[in-house]
């Protein structure tokens, strides 16, 4: 029935006066409607991802097809919609949400208007900020004569619907976010209602990870910062930055929404992207919480940690600040924009010399390319207070067993420094003759 009807919207809507579209999306609307089915646990799960699934990728497709009319008379009741999927305990809506979401804007982006801008850039906040996975960290352990006692009844009361979210976000984003080999099942002495808030909050989890993807997939576009980084990888490897700083992004073609965005549009992305990176940052600090969790069946083979949030939010946010300092639109806010990536690169390198954990500085080994790569690209007036800035950092990073790549880029921006600020002779000129 679904498939029809979408397909004679797609079919003859051409032909829809502008009220038969307003009373035909309130039919499609109560689709969604989550008071259906509130005692069937079961259908209503199934319901969720097959039908409410269904539909919301079909609305996108027909909003996209006839934006023009639809615009002014859908678009907040759609936005409406993929925020109710994204806050519902159903990973796969929640997954389908955020991708219609990016869908939507990558297709039809090109039209927004500031004011549409507004409204998708507020709702991207508003899921961000209603998807943040605040208990992690408030949570708290009941006593342990009442969590073994109920744990005999464990495995019969935990309800099918976070069991199977448990299990499906085991393969990817869910999987790799926590950690690299954890299998999160619940400990026989864990609590049902621990159980089912932890299975929630893993959702949440994976949909902040699923959000930092849709915002950078849509500034920049689908692919594009993984490209990015296997070059500099490769580049590193050739011990050949000269010719990728040559290159720069004028090598990358430019389909992402950046050049359709105001400043203002991405300073509100970027404060969702670097409050999801402090969050992730927070909790990934607090040993005795993570603890805690383990003990109470949130767990896997390690201890639960973000550490795939915490760098992903902050390289999509690095990528945005560098795109941005090299605009030649936004020459009046460079010096702002300055002052904001000194600020975020300066925190994020002491950060990292912090870290007492090998395999969590491991994980910042792209981030710390992309940090050094795009700073050794700007020019000499715009390199030097960044290499002012972060020269004690960049000393302290030299004592650690860094990766190849990072050495052979430490080695270009120490060789930079040198020259920038000619404390170095230039190469070719004769060597000063030492006092006797």
């Amino acid at each position: 029935g679904l498939t029809v009807m979408f397909e004679i919207m797609k079919s003859y809507g051409h032909t829809f006066e502008k009220h038969w579209w307003h009373d035909l999306f309130r039919i499609v609307f109560r689709i969604f409607d989550n008071m259906k089915l509130p005692e069937q646990q079961t259908e209503k799960t199934e319901w969720m991802t097959t039908t409410c699934n269904h539909a919301l990728y079909a609305v996108c497709d027909v909003f996209t097809q006839f934006y023009e009319p639809l615009s002014e008379i859908l678009l907040e009741d759609i936005f409406t919609q993929l925020q109710w999927c994204v806050r519902q305990d159903n990973e796969q809506l929640a997954r389908s949400g955020t991708n219609c979401l990016e869908n939507l804007v990558i297709l039809n982006g090109e039209k927004f208007s500031p004011e549409v801008w507004n409204v998708t850039c507020s709702c991207m906040l508003e899921i961000f900020q209603n998807t943040s996975p605040h208990a992690l960290l408030t949570w708290r352990p009941a006593g342990q004569d009442e969590e073994a006692a109920e744990g005999k009844h464990f495995e019969a009361d935990f309800d099918s619907q976070s069991q199977s979210s448990y299990d499906r976000a085991l393969s990817e984003r869910g999987h790799s976010q926590m950690s690299s080999d954890d299998t999160w099942k619940g400990k026989s002495n864990a609590r049902v209602s621990d159980q089912r808030l932890f299975a929630g909050l893993l959702i949440k989890c994976v949909v902040q990870l699923e959000l930092i993807q849709t915002v950078d997939n849509i500034v920049f576009y689908p692919a594009t910062s993984k490209k990015e980084d296997a070059d500099n990888m490769a580049a590193a490897q050739r011990d050949a930055l000269e010719q990728s700083e040559a290159e720069g992004e004028e090598s990358l073609p430019d389909q992402g929404m950046y050049r359709h965005m105001t400043s203002a549009h991405l300073f509100k992305l970027l404060d969702c992207l670097l409050e999801s990176h402090n969050f992730a940052k927070e909790f990934n600090s607090n040993n005795e919480q993570r603890t805690a969790l383990w003990r109470a069946g949130f767990k896997g083979k390690s201890k639960p940690n973000l550490l795939k949030q915490e760098t992903s939010s902050l390289a999509c946010s690095l990528r945005i600040l560098f795109r941005m300092y090299s605009d030649p639109k936004l020459q009046d806010s460079w010096p702002d924009i300055q002052t904001r990536l000194l600020l975020v690169c300066t925190e994020a390198l002491s950060y990292f010399i912090g870290l007492t954990s090998e395999s969590h500085r491991e994980a910042w080994n792209s981030l710390l390319m992309l940090l050094l790569t795009r700073t050794l690209r700007l020019p000499d007036d715009k390199f030097k207070p960044h290499a002012s800035c972060y020269y004690p950092q960049l000393c302290e990073m030299m004592q650690f067993d860094l990766i190849p790549e990072l050495r052979a880029v430490l080695r270009r921006f120490f060789l930079r420094i040198g020259s920038v600020f000619q404390i170095a002779a230039p190469e070719g000129a004769p060597a000063r003759t030492p006092i006797s």
